[in-house]
């Protein structure tokens, strides 16, 4: 809820905590912990796709930003 109050737009799926810190930070593992984190919410296929290619559309920077648009990072 504090990201509201520094003008940082809150995840699309907030509910959705995925760990990041103390995990594996090859970009392709963090992805598939994304995804499998949206799976298991019951996000459709179709947005998860939508989610892969975002990820997969620029450098890592652009993996953890997008990660962060999408789920709650712990």
């Amino acid at each position: 809820m504090a990201r509201e109050f520094i003008g940082i737009d809150a995840p699309k799926y907030a509910e959705i905590e995925v760990a990041l810190v103390g995990e594996d930070g090859n970009a392709v593992a963090i992805m598939g912990r994304v995804a499998n984190a949206l799976r298991k919410a019951g996000v459709s296929q179709e947005e998860i796709n939508a989610y892969l290619d975002e990820s997969m559309s620029g450098d890592y920077d652009n993996v953890l930003s997008t990660a962060v648009k999408w789920v709650s990072v712990a």
